[in-house]
C-alpha cells in the first residue's frame, strides 16, 4: 500500500472516530476515494430499496444521480445486479454493455462510460453500494478494485453510524410526539399519563396504523380518530 494511500485511510478512520455518524464523512470516503482510485472521476454511495428504489447519497455531482435515477426507472442496473449476485460490480464499457440494455444504452448517453460498484451492505431489502464513475471506457482496472474495497469497508463503517444516528433521531422524535399526544388526551379528558397511552395504542390497533401516526394526527388536528 502507497503511503500516500496509507495516510488518506488513516485519515478516514480518524474522522469516523471523530464525527460519530456525521453525513459529512460520508462526503469524505466519497471525496477521498475518487482521488485515490485509479480511473474514478466521479462517485456516489447509494442505497437500494425495496430491491427497485435507488437514491444517491453524498454524490459527487450530478452524475451519479442520474444514473440512479435510471436505475430506478429501468428497473435494472449494477447497484440492483449487485443484490441478487454479486458483491462487486464491474462495467468495463457502458456502450457496449449487454447485462442491462435498456439502462446502459442512456447511461453511456449521460457520461459513464466506465463503473465500479461495491457493495456495502445487505439489510432485508435495502442495499447500500459505493458507485465510482468514469467518462472513458475502461477506466477501472485491478488496482482500481483493490483500492475501491479498501475504500468501501470504510464506507460501510461510516453509512452504518449515519443510519444508527437517523434511526436514533426518529426514535428520538416518536417519543416526543407521544408525549404531546399524551399530554393532550390528559388535559382533554382529566386522564392519567398511562391512560392516555392506552387510549393512543388501541386507537393504533383498531386502525391498523403506527403509534407514531396516531399521535402526529392527534396533535395536528386534536382529535383522536378510532
Amino acid at each position: 500500500m502507497s503511503g500516500g494511500l496509507a495516510e488518506a485511510l488513516a485519515e478516514l478512520a480518524r474522522d469516523l472516530q471523530r464525527e460519530h455518524g456525521s453525513p459529512a464523512t460520508l462526503e469524505k470516503v466519497v471525496a477521498s476515494a475518487i482521488a485515490m482510485i485509479p480511473g474514478a472521476a466521479e462517485g456516489s454511495i447509494s442505497v437500494v430499496e425495496g430491491h427497485r428504489q435507488v437514491t444517491s447519497w453524498a454524490a459527487s455531482d450530478d452524475l451519479p444521480k442520474v444514473v440512479d435515477a435510471l436505475q430506478t426507472e429501468t428497473g435494472e442496473g449494477p447497484c440492483l445486479q449487485a443484490i441478487a449476485e454479486h458483491e462487486t460490480v464491474s462495467v468495463p464499457d457502458m456502450a457496449a454493455e449487454t447485462r442491462w440494455p435498456g439502462f446502459a444504452r442512456r447511461a453511456a448517453e449521460a457520461g459513464a462510460a466506465s463503473m465500479l460498484s461495491f457493495q456495502l451492505f445487505v439489510a432485508g431489502d435495502t442495499l447500500g453500494a459505493m458507485n465510482l464513475y468514469a467518462r472513458e471506457a475502461h477506466a477501472f482496472d485491478a488496482e482500481s478494485e483493490h483500492v475501491g474495497h479498501l475504500f468501501a469497508a470504510h464506507a460501510a463503517i461510516a453509512f452504518s453510524a449515519v443510519r444508527q444516528g437517523e434511526n436514533l433521531q426518529v426514535a428520538l422524535d416518536s417519543r416526543t410526539l407521544i408525549g404531546q399526544a399524551q399530554g393532550v388526551l390528559m388535559e382533554r379528558h382529566d386522564l392519567t399519563a398511562d391512560q392516555a397511552f392506552v387510549l393512543l395504542t388501541t386507537a393504533s390497533q383498531h386502525r391498523n396504523v403506527k403509534l407514531r401516526v396516531v399521535a402526529e394526527e392527534l396533535v395536528a388536528t386534536r382529535r383522536l380518530a378510532r
